[in-house]
């Protein structure tokens, strides 16, 4: 049972506010920002996703850089209110196209009468984007790419000045084009986050594959499709070893464990990797997997320190992109943790270094260093030198570290789960739609120790 909703801007704008019950301060929304802002308790830096503040229980996801709220005073269970305020903002981003602070301000009439058919009295009625049609009637302002933000989700596909035609699936589900005829496009995504811990000497010691394959529908009269995968795919270890994995050949690809969207059925999985579904409007995930068989890592990070005198050490960073060099890696951002009595950190990069920039966090001794874009094969390395305030009487690598790494490769997967082909069962003369399949590989947690 939810009392209030309510969606904040990472400057704590008060955007979409919706209370339920009436049973919670109306000035929540104000209490909450404050509180995660200046979090400091249990010597951690960031609120965590739920806590309690005078009765009032606060949920919180954050979506595309907005904060998604949920109150209540009664105990309910986290991972339902997490999955609700991640079923609601699929269901906004279905109707608008765009989920940012701009298209929720333009289409704020929507977004509550959305909310409304959501959420009756604090209880979940629907989430389904399918259903809220036959309830939902105010029509979409569509935001144009003009309004979109430099690191949305079409942004990460742009080619130089063309941009590809993936673009298409930021529009909503519910809105046709200007001459009036529906849109017959479906569009698959498969997203993998990657976890890799490296040890000092640069060897692998986890490694693991999150991954979803996503599905946006813009098939009018819900015809059924058949997505076919691998044909070597294999699902679950069966008691076997990692290194067991070397001797079904370099192609196969094995998954430890996955699950399955609601409508799709497995008939003809085990023998032909064919999935079998009637997608609902909007955009769903078709499978979700986990994978820890060794894969190539697409990036290795070595860090080294020297001492160079009492109070002096060097730095040396070097990123090096182990995929194909036809291939760009987007806004990454490599971060290290310094000895607490580091003073200053004066930062060298290399004379072609273009789109790069460094910093040092004083107040929590960390080093940033961000590049805008990596391709393929290439190796960018950051000399710095640090000065610190006492000499130290430890290991200053110990210190030190470890290295993290966030990173976008689109059109890239790490697992080589590919979809072979996308069929529509049933021909019809209304039916050519476009079909495009993209990968994007994004970081977990990507980890290298000193």
């Amino acid at each position: 049972m939810i009392s209030q909703f309510f969606v904040l801007s990472q400057r704590g704008d008060n955007i979409v506010f919706r209370d339920y019950r009436g049973e919670v301060q109306k000035e929540t929304a104000e209490i909450f920002f404050r509180k995660v802002k200046f979090w400091k308790e249990d010597g951690q830096e960031e609120a965590p996703p739920v806590f309690n503040v005078d009765g009032v229980n606060y949920f919180h996801v954050k979506v595309v850089g907005l904060l998604f709220v949920a109150t209540t005073r009664i105990n309910l269970s986290p991972s339902f209110v997490f999955e609700l305020l991640q079923r609601i903002a699929r269901v906004i981003k279905d109707y608008l196209g765009v989920l940012n602070e701009d298209s929720l301000r333009r289409n704020f009439v929507l977004v509550y009468e959305l909310l409304d058919e959501v959420i009756d009295f604090g209880y979940v009625q629907t989430t389904s984007t399918e259903v809220l049609k036959s309830y939902v009637f105010n029509e979409p302002i569509v935001v144009d790419s003009a309004h979109l933000s430099p690191l949305g989700p079409a942004s990460l596909f742009m080619q130089g000045t063309k941009r590809m035609p993936g673009t298409a699936v930021t529009k909503s589900v519910v809105a046709n084009y200007p001459s009036g005829r529906n849109r017959e496009e479906i569009f698959v995504d498969i997203i993998e986050k990657i976890s890799i811990t490296f040890s000092s000497s640069g060897y692998i010691l986890t490694s693991e594959i999150d991954g979803t394959i996503q599905m946006k529908s813009y098939l009018s009269g819900n015809p059924e499709i058949r997505l076919a995968l691998n044909d070597d795919l294999s699902i679950g270890r069966g008691g076997r070893s990692v290194f067991d994995y070397k001797s079904f050949g370099s192609g196969v690809v094995i998954l430890d464990d996955c699950n399955f969207h609601e409508s799709v059925r497995l008939d003809s999985f085990e023998a032909e990797k064919t999935l079998s579904l009637v997608p609902p409007d909007g955009e769903f995930p078709v499978m979700n997997y986990r994978m820890t068989q060794e894969f190539k890592p697409p990036f290795r990070i070595n860090a080294l320190i020297e001492e160079t005198g009492a109070l002096k050490a060097d730095l040396i960073l070097k990123v090096q992109a182990e995929f194909p060099s036809s291939i760009t890696a987007n806004t990454i951002s490599i971060q290290m943790p310094l000895p607490k009595y580091t003073m200053r950190a004066s930062f060298e990069l290399e004379t072609e270094a273009v789109g790069q920039t460094t910093d040092f966090k004083e107040a929590n001794k960390k080093l940033e260093w961000n590049l805008k874009k990596i391709v393929g094969g290439s190796e960018h390395t950051l000399r710095t030198r640090l000065t610190f305030s006492q000499e130290s009487h430890g290991n200053i690598t110990k210190e030190s570290g470890p290295v993290s790494m966030t990173f976008t490769i689109p059109m890239y997967n790490a697992s080589k789960l590919q979809v072979k082909y996308l069929q529509i069962a049933k021909k019809s003369g209304t039916y050519n739609p476009y079909r495009w399949v993209r990968y994007v590989t994004l970081s977990n947690s990507y980890v290298a120790r000193l």
